[in-house]
């Protein structure tokens, strides 16, 4: 353990992250937040938004998730998030506009405060108008809502006009900070459901066109007006009637040029978040950001120079096609899902107790093939299937081939008369394919029908705990299958076996836990205990619970040792965040929300089928054989020998995962979609290389010790 320390201090220290290149240098100066509520870029057009078409042209873009809390952002909660830097909410108040100021005070703020204090992520609103005035300067606001991002902790913003057009000649000279509000859009009210008919539908686009091209003229009135040397930042602030969407992300500026933006809280090419719009602020004005606060500041990726304006207009777009088109077949796909696990365990229900030679092959690629179904939707994302004008049935037909060219790799290859062989290529891809991903920047998992969504903005880059679950269940099978081989043809037969694992489980941890990779806190928990028993499994040693003990602390201080590591880094992660709120006092907040939404998981009615029937028919079908004479698992795990720590390891690695995650039931419920298919295809194997389903008079005892010998 020590000596992974170091290896992940190195990582930590010396691996480039997207953060040391390309960052906005801030010279002390002017900033300009122009808050343009549900402006996306589908209403980016050179002929009817000129500014903003020109101000995409010279300036650094993104497309920007604008989540706050609830299920739909409202104007005045994108204002009180950029005050706080943290996710906040208007709790007593209607999703319409805001009031504008008394005497330059926001009627009814401290009520807002104390509820926002109160609320899951603990924002201190107002938080942003302290920090500026603190280091001396002042803060300007135009139009209600600016009012409410820029004012102080009791509400009041230092000058204030009610909107660009009242705007004094001097205004954009006074302070170091304003705060712009042009709300034409959602002010227009338009509803673009896809319920409405054709008639109401062509209206409500007009009606969107107006709207939009009155907020592009307000734009060019204030880029006309601004100082020169004034950074302008421009973000959608908010979702409108139309539903939720990703919004336009603007900076123009010293150190912005025509190129993509990215933060360190997403490391996406294109994509920031609206609690980054806080931080890049203060990165700007040269002023320290507050600890309570969770943004990063915006800065160009440093790559090539976007090739055209209509390029990054397009680009930028289909990042909110793709989260919407995700949104709309996530329900429908994660129903079909649960049918196919489903469907899969009756099928081989029955099959093994017929103990057909036919039926049981066929059982044992639809299990194979059932296993593969979880990568494919990960494989999926290579082509742009969001976007065709058939999203659903272009995603089934990628996944389709996918699977079937899995499915017969893993049936047909030289490892075809292997118990665990089949299984092992399975899984091997699927961990393969996610340490790739990983790897070369999460290209896959985001809005794959098993990844993220920034709509949702829970993770952004890293592993996902879904993706995780995956991920370990398919490195733990991998390791077994070869743990396997060597466990046969090795002559100090435990050793390397031993080894193997070890190796395996620290790998595991590395590229879990490298903040520039996995990033991945509640992951490096659940590995440890996972390949603790699963290394003494393969020993043949009988776990202790003093030993248990000893090295489960010893695996404690590692992972409070990488999360000390990371929070040493200028722009920590989540697992240096848990250490920097663990020495402040904090954590009791973050395990606290964390838990709560793990026990929310458990209302999960799909989920909890999926586990359900997984765990019935490891237990109930599989680990009682005798009844119906097909004695498949016990059968595998005699010409498999580390079968049997296989699967504990996944079980104790998933039921951990469960614990420490907020995902909760979801990680066991994933976990088991490629680990219970998989053993089912080895006992199938295991049955059809032993050529007798019946077992001998003298296995009888032997074989009904099996459930407890897992």
């Amino acid at each position: 353990m020590a000596a992974l320390l170091v290896f992940t201090a190195a990582l930590l220290g010396f691996l480039p992250t997207t953060a040391s290149a390309g960052r906005a240098p801030g010279t002390k100066g002017r900033v300009v937040l122009v808050g343009v509520p549900g402006l996306r870029w589908s209403d980016v057009r050179e002929s009817s938004t000129p500014n903003l078409w020109k101000l995409t042209g010279r300036g650094s873009t993104a497309a920007m998730s604008a989540k706050t809390i609830g299920s739909r952002t409202c104007p005045i909660g994108g204002w009180l998030t950029v005050s706080a830097g943290q996710r906040a909410w208007p709790r007593h108040r209607s999703c319409g506009l805001p009031a504008a100021p008394i005497d330059n005070v926001v009627s009814g703020y401290s009520r807002m405060r104390d509820d926002n204090a109160h609320n899951k992520y603990g924002a201190e609103i107002g938080l942003l108008g302290d920090a500026v005035h603190r280091s001396g300067a002042c803060t300007m606001a135009v139009g209600p809502g600016a009012a409410f991002g820029a004012a102080d902790r009791n509400g009041r913003v230092d000058a204030y006009a009610p909107s660009v057009a009242r705007m004094p000649a001097d205004g954009w000279l006074r302070c170091a900070l304003t705060m712009v509000d042009v709300d034409d859009i959602f002010r227009a009210r338009v509803n673009t459901d896809v319920d409405m008919g054709r008639q109401q539908a062509n209206v409500a686009a007009e009606r969107r066109t107006v709207a939009v091209r009155r907020a592009d003229d307000q734009v060019g009135r204030i880029l006309e007006s601004v100082p020169p040397g004034t950074t302008v930042l421009l973000a959608g602030m908010s979702d409108d009637r139309s539903g939720v969407h990703l919004h336009v992300a603007l900076a123009v500026g010293p150190g912005y040029g025509f190129r993509y933006l990215t933060a360190d809280s997403t490391h996406a090419r294109g994509l920031v978040t609206l609690t980054d719009v806080t931080s890049t602020i203060l990165h700007v004005l040269h002023i320290e950001q507050p600890a309570d606060m969770v943004g990063s500041p915006w800065y160009d990726d440093g790559g090539a120079r976007a090739a055209s304006t209509r390029r990054v207009v397009h680009t930028l777009n289909d990042k909110d096609v793709a989260a919407r088109t995700y949104r709309g077949l996530a329900h429908p796909f994660y129903l079909t899902f649960v049918i196919v696990q489903i469907a899969l365990y009756a099928f081989a229900t029955v099959t093994l107790r017929r103990k057909r030679p036919r039926a049981l092959a066929v059982t044992r690629i639809l299990a194979l093939a059932t296993a593969s179904l979880p990568v494919t939707t990960y494989l999926a994302n290579l082509v742009p299937w969001w976007s065709s004008a058939h999203p659903a049935a272009e995603l089934v037909l990628t996944m389709l081939a996918a699977i079937a060219v899995i499915t017969a790799i893993a049936a047909a290859g030289p490892w075809r008369r292997s118990v665990t062989g089949p299984g092992a290529i399975v899984g091997g891809l699927t961990a393969l394919v996610l340490t790739l991903d990983v790897m070369t920047g999460n290209h896959l998992q985001t809005c794959s029908m098993l990844g993220y969504t920034p709509l949702i903005g829970g993770r952004f880059y890293g592993f996902g705990n879904i993706a995780w679950a995956l991920w370990i269940t398919g490195v733990i099978v991998a390791t077994g299958a070869v743990a396997d081989r060597l466990l046969h043809t090795s002559r100090n037969r435990r050793l390397p076996a031993i080894a193997l694992v070890v190796a395996a489980g620290l790998a595991a941890l590395v590229i879990d836990g490298a903040p520039v990779w996995g990033a991945d806190f509640g992951g490096i928990i659940a590995t440890c205990p996972g390949f603790v028993i699963y290394a003494w499994m393969v020993s043949g040693q009988r776990i202790r619970r003093s030993r248990l003990l000893a090295v489960l602390a010893i695996g404690a201080v590692f992972v409070l040792g990488v999360s000390f590591l990371d929070s040493l880094r200028p722009h920590p992660t989540h697992i240096g965040e848990f250490w920097n709120s663990l020495t402040s006092g904090g954590s009791g907040t973050v395990i606290t929300r964390k838990f709560h939404a793990m026990q929310a998981s458990f209302d999960n009615l799909k989920l909890g089928l999926v586990t359900v029937a997984s765990v019935g028919f490891l237990f109930f079908v599989l680990l009682r054989p005798l009844a119906w004479r097909a004695a498949a698992l016990h059968t595998a795990c005699e010409r498999a020998p580390a079968l049997r720590a296989t699967l504990a390891a996944v079980l104790v690695t998933a039921g951990v995962g469960m614990l420490v995650n907020d995902s909760g039931m979801t990680i066991p419920a994933l976990a088991f979609t490629t680990a219970i298919p998989l053993t089912l295809a080895a006992g199938i194997q295991g049955l059809e290389l032993d050529g007798n389903d019946s077992p001998r008079p003298s296995q009888q005892s032997e074989r009904a010790s099996a459930p407890s010998a897992l």
